[in-house]
């Protein structure tokens, strides 16, 4: 987790959840303080929330529909979903690339990759700065796009929350035109 993060959902996520079935099922990746689940958890789908420290959920320990997992996701260890399919795959604010395979093996027939983080540029504004942190020009259009169909894509700079220069991507396992925006 950052210092970008926010009780709000991102407004990436917020655009492009119409995209996924409000009642299906969602992976939320490096959950952090875990904005992004509760937001989908509203929405009504069914959430497994991966991060190395479980506490920002905590208090959702409870919900039927929450799936808490604490798994170091770098380093030697194995994917901790294997085989585990989702209608929703959501990635903001952290890179791992060696990920990148299995979250497009995580996505069902039709399912939705939502991935957003700092690229180059970024150590100008702040954290990150390291550059295994920060994503190049057009990295997630050459991980996610020869194999996923592309929805929106933007890098760029932007002042909030925070000065930042960020890459994201959204992607579907299917060949059929999405809408682009909300019905």
């Amino acid at each position: 987790m950052d210092d970008t993060t926010t009780s709000a959902p991102s407004p990436w996520l917020l655009r492009f959840a119409h995209l996924a079935p409000a009642l299906g099922t969602a992976l939320d990746l490096a959950h952090g303080a875990g904005r992004h689940t509760r937001y989908l958890l509203q929405r009504g789908m069914a959430v497994t929330a991966v991060d190395i420290d479980p506490t920002g959920l905590q208090d959702l320990e409870t919900e039927s529909r929450l799936e808490l997992i604490a798994a170091d996701l770098e380093g030697d260890r194995p994917w901790p979903l294997p085989g585990r399919r989702f209608d929703l795959v959501l990635v903001t604010n952290y890179l791992h690339r060696p990920l990148f395979a299995a979250l497009r093996q995580s996505l069902r027939p039709g399912g939705v990759l939502i991935y957003e983080t700092f690229a180059d540029g970024n150590e100008r504004y702040g954290r990150p700065r390291n550059p295994d942190h920060l994503l190049r020009p057009g990295e997630l259009l050459a991980a996610f796009g020869g194999s996923l169909q592309v929805v929106a894509y933007e890098h760029g700079f932007e002042a909030t929350p925070r000065p930042a220069v960020r890459q994201r991507i959204v992607a579907v396992a299917d060949t059929e035109p999405r809408p682009l925006a909300a019905p």
